[in-house]
């Protein structure tokens, strides 16, 4: 078959070309610039040239794409979508019950919200790694010294320019209140986001005057979606970062691969960023410790970066997340925390234990290697997208 793939700058793409290829498919690569908006007479016909200049038999993304899956639902082709980014307001869109759309969400929590509505497009698919690339990386000659360390986390702090919720003025002293209380709850608890339930619409309305979001009419997003996790959810995980990053660091120094360059903290040394596909997954094999802190706004899922540690033979230690005992053994595959007590408890543990620490770190590229590869993946997507007769 020949696949479009929408060629934005996605992560995953060399892996995913080389695992289409691989089961024998043809990739052709379309980009244009508005992909990402919601209406566009430009992409439009951008897309109907492109695709007028050959015959193809699916288009394939990373993320959901309103435009593009209205373009496939012109030409008859299906629309395969792999969603890693949360939140994706772009799901919300009324164009996501399109008949031609294979949506595949790595969330379960957030596939079972969408399939509660009678939502049938939508599926759920953990995220794929690629095991044998740190084969081929550590092949390749390079200075392990740059990137072995103890502990280390790779990843956005989100006290960049994006943080909505900084943005907010003029709030009331009840609702500054409110917000701070039930977010130092959230801050406790570990696998469940619970600010969507308990925003209240005079919170929502201060915030909505505040700072407002316009949707265009153009799907079912929630004014509580909005704010709960593109507005409290991105804060949240900013302080939880913060003070899961001092934590782990009060005993421990800890390498941090971060694109805020000026953020500092004791024991914590910045190391800036690496480049994702040549250089992160060495920072995962070399460090003894990986730590993964995930996005408040991820309710259940396993987020790409833990996968790419667990593929990069690296030992994960994780903030709880539920659909990791979906696929994963805890204490086998990979090691969960349940408080910061708790972390810096299993900081000291594995560290001081490292025929056992290895032993789960090589157990975890070995799953990625047998269940979870891009290629496995892809063939399970093709046989439900193209069922054979």
């Amino acid at each position: 078959m020949n696949i479009i793939f929408l060629d934005w700058p996605c992560f995953c793409r060399e892996d995913t070309v080389a695992a289409l290829t691989g089961l024998g498919h043809s990739v052709s690569f379309f980009f244009h610039r508005e992909y990402d908006s919601r209406k566009s007479a430009v992409f439009d016909a951008a897309f109907d040239e492109f695709y007028n200049t050959g015959t193809y038999d699916a288009l394939f993304s990373y993320n959901y794409y309103p435009l593009v899956s209205e373009g496939c639902k012109r030409h008859g082709i299906p629309y395969i979508s792999i969603v890693y980014d949360s939140p994706h307001v772009s799901l919300y869109s009324y164009t996501i019950v399109n008949s031609c759309n294979y949506v595949f969400l790595f969330d379960h929590a957030q596939y079972e919200e969408l399939s509660s509505m009678g939502i049938t497009t939508v599926h759920y698919f953990p995220l794929a790694g690629n095991a044998g690339r740190i084969d081929m990386l550590l092949a390749r000659p390079h200075d392990p010294s740059r990137y072995q360390s103890n502990l280390s986390f790779v990843g956005s702090l989100y006290n960049e320019d994006h943080n909505f919720f900084d943005r907010l003025e003029g709030l009331s002293d009840y609702t500054k209140g409110y917000l701070d209380a039930i977010m130092q709850a959230q801050l406790k608890v570990y696998g469940y986001y619970f600010i969507e339930e308990i925003l209240t619409e005079k919170v929502l309305s201060e915030m909505k005057a505040s700072v407002p979001y316009h949707a265009n009419f153009t799907g079912i997003q929630t004014d509580t979606y909005i704010y709960g996790n593109y507005f409290i959810g991105r804060k949240l995980t900013e302080m939880d970062r913060a003070q899961t990053l001092k934590a782990a660091a009060s005993s421990h120094p800890l390498r941090l691969y971060t694109l805020n360059r000026s953020y500092c903290a004791p024991g914590i040394e910045n190391m800036g960023t690496v480049d994702y596909h040549n250089e992160m997954p060495y920072v995962f094999h070399y460090s003894k410790i990986n730590l993964n802190i995930t996005l408040k706004s991820i309710k259940s899922g396993i987020p790409l970066r833990a996968v790419d540690i667990m593929s990069a033979g690296g030992f994960l230690l994780t903030n709880y997340q539920a659909d990791f005992l979906r696929h994963f053994t805890p204490g086998e595959d990979f090691v969960y925390y349940n408080d910061l007590d708790d972390l810096k408890v299993k900081i000291q543990y594995y560290l001081e234990h490292e025929e056992e620490r290895c032993q789960i770190a090589k157990n975890g590229q070995d799953k990625i290697r047998r269940q979870h590869s891009f290629g496995l993946h892809f063939q399970e997507i093709f046989e439900q997208v193209f069922p054979k007769v």
